[in-house]
């Protein structure tokens, strides 16, 4: 079994990124999947460009996108992923669309192919704070999420998908309001681990439809 994983590289004048910087931590190998980590772009379109070739590249069984959600206490598995771009800030290549379908033939929104709750409950048996989300947001994070589900239903049906967001890392909040919360990447690449394993153990739990069978 092979699982790719993806992480954003920095974006909104950071100089560094969670996302990434766990996903460079992972292990090779996870309850025996080979996990394949690759950096993305924080670019609408370009993400799915470089994800697209990884796909075409290397066949993976999953995609597990990962993003950053600064002001989250904890890690969110995302759940679903909305057919719209509404980006409160420019892209890293100044692009700032508004009112904007991601796709014009796609469904209005996708449901995570993975297994959420599963993710989720692996994540706290390690002591780790972890929730379903169902807000993926509007900007780059929900574009790969949506878009990497869209190639999953026109053509690798096969594949599942699904996305992570991850707090701010302690250094990042530096100058940031008090009790603004923050983990430590090490932390953050635990419960990816955890999250992975999941994906791995649970694979008949899965869905098409729901992503979820409980």
């Amino acid at each position: 079994m092979k699982i790719l994983v993806t992480g954003f590289e920095p974006f909104g004048g950071a100089v560094i990124n969670p996302a990434y910087e766990a996903v460079k931590l992972l292990p090779d190998v996870i309850a025996g999947a080979e996990v394949i980590k690759i950096e993305i772009p924080t670019v609408f379109g370009r993400d799915e460009e470089v994800v697209r070739a990884a796909v075409e590249k290397h066949h993976p069984d999953a995609v597990l996108c990962v993003g950053q959600a600064g002001g989250r206490s904890g890690i969110t598995v995302e759940k679903v992923a909305i057919n719209l771009m509404e980006a409160r800030i420019p892209d890293n290549e100044g692009k700032q669309p508004l009112d904007t379908p991601i796709r014009e033939d796609g469904e209005n929104a996708y449901f995570a192919s993975l297994p959420v709750k599963s993710m989720v409950q692996y994540m706290k048996e390690a002591k780790i704070p972890a929730r379903v989300s169902y807000t993926a947001g509007t900007f780059v994070c929900n574009d790969i999420m949506y878009r990497v589900l869209y190639m999953i239903d026109k053509e690798y049906p096969h594949m599942r998908g699904g996305f992570v967001h991850v707090p701010y890392l302690p250094e990042q909040t530096l100058d940031l309001p008090e009790g603004t919360p923050s983990m430590p990447a090490e932390m953050i690449a635990k419960a990816l681990e955890c999250g992975i394993r999941a994906i791995v153990e649970n694979e008949a739990d899965v869905k098409t439809i729901s992503g979820e069978t409980h």
